[in-house]
């Protein structure tokens, strides 16, 4: 299978600075999504850390034999998992570090995502509220959970996914990559096939846009258009973040 993808980001009409920042590298198969948060920029100091950090770690610029579990302490895809979850905790670190040596960036933090393709099995990790779509069939699945205080109340049954899009703290983090220290990424994998496409995106996307509305435009929009054409599609419909969009398409 071969892989294809495209991004697109946008400041959006509100923010003066796009604190947002991704990752595509198609010959690695590795994808990241990040959306900064903090006064003085911060947010986008963050963001940009986070998806250095990854990225470094993932395809091995750091010392390799300093994050990967020996083979005879777990199964291949348990290594991939775990360098993940190495790699998001580094980059927290990271990012705690540098709030603390530049006051002016203290609480800083951001959300990830992030999706590695290798030898027909997706690996997906994530903390925050920016997400994973999977489209496979004209269907739409959501790959994540957001880490927010509103889907711990979903998952309660005190609020419905309907009345969730409008409370007024619906983007409350439970956590995220540098302002809650140490954090614990949700992970799993997911075997692919020719034909799947995956969305990366960052809450600029979703608020204005719910499930329905993105299996609508994702259904009729060519993938080499579709990061594009969502981003334009959260413009009009309302969004008043930063938006950021990758799309990742498996070939024959």
């Amino acid at each position: 299978m071969r892989l294809e993808a495209s991004a697109r980001t946008d400041p959006g009409p509100v923010r003066e600075s796009n604190e947002d920042a991704f990752m595509v590298d198609v010959e690695a198969g590795v994808f990241l999504v990040a959306d900064g948060m903090g006064g003085h920029a911060s947010g986008e100091v963050a963001a940009a850390i986070a998806v250095d950090t990854v990225s470094e770690v993932l395809l091995e610029i750091e010392d390799p034999e300093e994050t990967r579990l020996e083979a005879s302490l777990a199964e291949p895809a348990e290594m991939v998992l775990e360098r993940m979850r190495y790699a998001m905790n580094q980059a927290s670190m990271r990012i705690r570090r540098e709030a603390m040596q530049n006051p002016i960036h203290s609480g800083m933090g951001t959300t990830l995502v992030a999706l590695i393709i290798e030898e027909r099995v997706a690996y997906l990790g994530h903390v925050g509220d920016s997400r994973i779509y999977l489209q496979r069939g004209g269907l739409i699945k959501r790959l994540t959970r957001d880490h927010t205080v509103v889907q711990q109340e979903i998952d309660a049954g005190r609020l419905t996914p309907e009345l969730a899009r409008i409370v007024p703290h619906k983007n409350m983090l439970t956590q995220s990559v540098g302002c809650h220290g140490s954090v614990e990424p949700d992970t799993s994998t997911l075997k692919v096939q020719p034909g799947d496409l995956f969305v990366l995106c960052s809450d600029g996307l979703t608020d204005p846009l719910d499930d329905r509305a993105l299996e609508a435009i994702i259904n009729r929009t060519q993938p080499d258009e579709l990061a594009e054409e969502l981003v334009q599609q959260a413009l009009v419909n309302g969004t008043e973040d930063n938006v950021t969009v990758v799309v990742v398409q498996l070939t024959d």
